[in-house]
């Protein structure tokens, strides 16, 4: 199915109204929801919205909540999300960090009780956007074992990164070696996983989508380190925000919600460099593209392939699986 991007948001928009979202914030989190859908993250965007929406006619998203702040200590504060949308408390906790950036060069967030985020790129964008490098990540319900455990322990617990330029430069990525979502895409494509993605019923690797799927023993990016990384990104969450750890939100609720973020943002014109960190950046991304190639592809710098994705998306529309747009319209 080819849908406008103009159609997309329109469509998530009256679907989000017709749950009793006010007006503005309806426009918000559709904007979202297509703005990730326009830059190749289908998994995070229109694939995942109908997930979303369920999970408001539930209950477990409360479309009337708004943050609150819970405790400040200079450029840290803690927020609670009250149990509202993710992707809206996640904007305004990047944001009040940027807030705080740019009163001291420095500011930090860290929000508990709240919803999945969706597409976590977009905070880092959101920061690169107002002048800063942004980092942030979050906690999930468990999905992943611990290197060398059999039973889901870890959360995937997305980190993401992002600096300033044109276009920003922008990591998104989850500890597993695949996220859900990238799975149910490979699978509804009927197509094999580039790599191994996990573990067969059998326990050997594995780039069969539907077998990952159906053992949830997902492969940890990096193997160990990527098992660490996972741990301690839970860890600081969860101390951060006084939130729920992996272990204790996937033991209370049997969706993904009551989740631990992180916000921080660096204010980078208050160094008073007079561009000198803009040129450090320009040599460093020179210097990878002179890279001798391996293959037929050139080598890019991460955020390069999303803006060109949504600019042909703004183009030409988006081709959306079929099965995936009935879900959306049927709500």
């Amino acid at each position: 199915m080819r849908v406008t991007c103009q159609e997309l948001l329109s469509t998530f928009e009256r679907i989000l109204l017709s749950r009793g979202m006010a007006p503005a914030s309806a426009r918000a989190c559709a904007t979202l929801f297509a703005d990730a859908t326009r830059d190749g993250v289908f998994t995070h965007g229109v694939n995942r919205f109908p997930v979303f929406v369920g999970q408001i006619d539930l209950g477990d998203v409360r479309v009337d909540a708004e943050p609150v702040l819970v405790s400040a200590l200079g450029a840290f504060e803690r927020w609670d999300g009250q149990s509202g949308v993710g992707n809206l408390n996640a904007v305004r906790c990047m944001g009040r960090a940027i807030e705080l950036a740019r009163a001291g060069g420095i500011g930090a967030v860290a929000l508990r009780n709240t919803n999945h985020w969706m597409r976590g790129g977009a905070y880092g964008l959101q920061a690169a956007e107002a002048n800063c490098i942004g980092i942030c990540w979050t906690n999930a319900l468990a999905a992943m074992p611990a290197w060398g455990g059999r039973d889901s322990r870890l959360g995937t617990n997305p980190l993401i990164m992002a600096l300033p330029g044109e276009p920003p430069v922008l990591v998104d990525m989850s500890m597993s070696q695949f996220s859900y979502g990238k799975l149910e895409e490979y699978r509804l494509k009927g197509q094999k996983l580039p790599v191994a993605g996990g573990y067969d019923a059998a326990g050997e690797l594995t780039d069969a989508p539907e077998a990952v799927e159906a053992t949830r023993r997902m492969l940890p990016i990096g193997y160990w380190k990527g098992s660490a990384l996972s741990m301690v990104l839970d860890m600081i969450a969860a101390a951060l925000s006084g939130g729920n750890s992996v272990a204790e939100l996937t033991s209370k609720y049997p969706r993904e919600t009551g989740v631990s973020q992180v916000f921080i943002a660096f204010a980078m014109d208050r160094l008073g460099q007079d561009g000198a960190w803009e040129a450090t950046v320009a040599r460093i991304k020179e210097d990878i593209r002179q890279s001798l190639p391996a293959g037929t592809g050139a080598v890019r710098i991460p955020g390069e392939r999303a803006a060109a994705t949504r600019a042909a998306a703004d183009r030409d529309g988006l081709d959306i699986d079929d099965r995936i747009w009935e879900r959306v319209r049927q709500l």
